[in-house]
């Protein structure tokens, strides 16, 4: 196996030379750097990573903490970051910090004080006051994705823009009785979630429909966004659209309509927001974020950061698009009801299957 000298007697230079030109922890001419990669390519040398440390004091790690790696928005957002570094040549270290465990608990008393990393990406925390503290003690540049305004650089959509969105197509299509599903469900309000039932009212209050504004509260996910809108569409007096907090819980509305015998979007139009892997195949019109290139814009004010300390923290909030499907239309003018008993039936059949 080819080591440092063997690259250096190559390059016709002398070891520290070599080492310089490998890790970029001193000066070489362009000319040299170029001749001493060429020789290390051609011996198939590839300098260490402890070594590169010694040299230039960065682990070329970054830190990735996150409450789920198995739910859609995450995941995509983690694959955005490994692909980013990776094309820099970095390696991640993740951490999966379940709200409320002890593996949360040791993450941010012990393991991120150890620094083995040069930065922190942070997703979808929604940290405690403690836990941010903790993070900037560390001594080392933090990215937030999804995240509140504050010290650090955040990367996130315009939750507020997003839902105004939303529910402005709806009211365009001429519906008056517009629920908002979702959040709020058990003990449990995402930050992200007040901010999108803030901008449902604001667009229903600009709209001079204050009175029909109406928030169900149900826990963030399929599941939950189903249990809640079977209790919603079995009564007779029920809305002629919902806007979703996230896909998810619209999704799970629609898959209630459908066992209650509502049709969408002809008796019931369903918005939601993240243009979830599944809203193509129920016909979802959305709101679209792109969680991926969240991940790599974060990776990108990262290194921001790594090359230039000192830099003011930065926020990105992007535009969502909306992407219009088959799941919204005009309300149908005759006036339909639906048996409140269906509702038992509904939850059995989604529980048996």
């Amino acid at each position: 196996m080819s080591g440092i000298a063997d690259v250096a007697r190559l390059a016709g230079v002398s070891k520290s030379t070599a080492s310089r030109a490998l890790t970029g922890s001193g000066y070489v001419s362009d000319a040299t750097r170029d001749r001493v990669v060429g020789a290390a390519r051609a011996l198939g040398y590839v300098a260490s990573t402890s070594a590169v440390s010694l040299a230039t004091g960065r682990t070329r790690n970054i830190g990735v903490i996150m409450p789920y790696v198995n739910r859609w928005f995450f995941a995509e957002v983690l694959e955005g970051i490994q692909a980013s570094l990776l094309a820099r040549g970095l390696d991640l270290t993740l951490y999966d910090a379940k709200p409320g465990t002890e593996g949360r608990r040791r993450i941010f008393q012990d393991f991120l004080a150890r620094k083995r990393f040069d930065g922190l990406i942070a997703v979808g925390l929604e940290p405690a006051h403690d836990e941010v503290q903790r993070m900037l003690e560390i001594d080392r540049p933090v990215v937030i994705v999804v995240g509140e305004r504050g010290p650090t650089s955040t990367v996130a959509i315009d939750d507020d823009h997003a839902v105004r969105r939303a529910t402005e197509h709806l009211i365009s299509l001429g519906h008056r009785e517009i629920a908002f599903l979702g959040g709020g469900g058990g003990t449990n309000w995402a930050e992200v979630d007040r901010r999108r039932l803030s901008g449902y009212r604001l667009a229903m209050s600009q709209a001079g429909l204050d009175d029909h504004a109406v928030h169900v509260r149900s826990d963030v996910s399929l599941p939950g966004g189903y249990a809640a809108a079977v209790d919603l569409l079995g009564d007779t007096r029920r809305p002629t659209a919902i806007v979703g907090v996230c896909d998810e819980v619209a999704i799970g509305a629609i898959i209630a309509s459908r066992r209650l015998g509502i049709r969408v979007p002809t008796d019931l139009s369903v918005v939601g927001i993240d243009d979830h892997e599944y809203a193509e195949m129920f016909a979802l019109t959305t709101l679209e974020q792109v969680p991926r290139e969240q991940g790599a814009a974060a990776v990108d004010l990262l290194v921001e950061q790594l090359d230039h300390p000192g830099r003011p923290p930065v926020d990105i909030r992007l535009k969502a698009r909306l992407v219009m499907r088959a799941s919204t239309a005009p309300p149908d003018t005759h006036e339909s009801t639906v048996a409140v008993d269906m509702r038992d039936h509904a939850r059995r059949r989604f529980w048996d299957e």
